[in-house]
């Protein structure tokens, strides 16, 4: 993913995966297109990546704890 929204959602009633999808509505109101890959800080995912509805969630050490990078996932060119 070269682009995307980064999104703060600090809910403690709201679940990990209900936080992505409001922040993949917020998504696509904005931009018109249905995101399908979000990062999250490595404290707020247990173990490997996980997927919310269509959405896969991977962790990073540079995102935020309570923040969600979300956007489309970008085919790497092969070579």
């Amino acid at each position: 993913m070269n682009m995307g929204m980064l999104w703060f959602d600090n809910d403690p009633k709201a679940d990990l995966t209900l936080k992505v999808q409001r922040a993949a509505e917020y998504y696509h109101k904005k931009y018109g297109q249905n995101p399908d890959l979000c990062f999250v800080h490595p404290s707020m995912l247990a173990g490997s990546p996980i997927k919310s509805g269509q959405i896969e969630i991977r962790s990073s050490r540079t995102v935020l704890p309570n923040h969600f990078w979300i956007g489309v996932h970008t085919a790497q060119p092969a070579g």
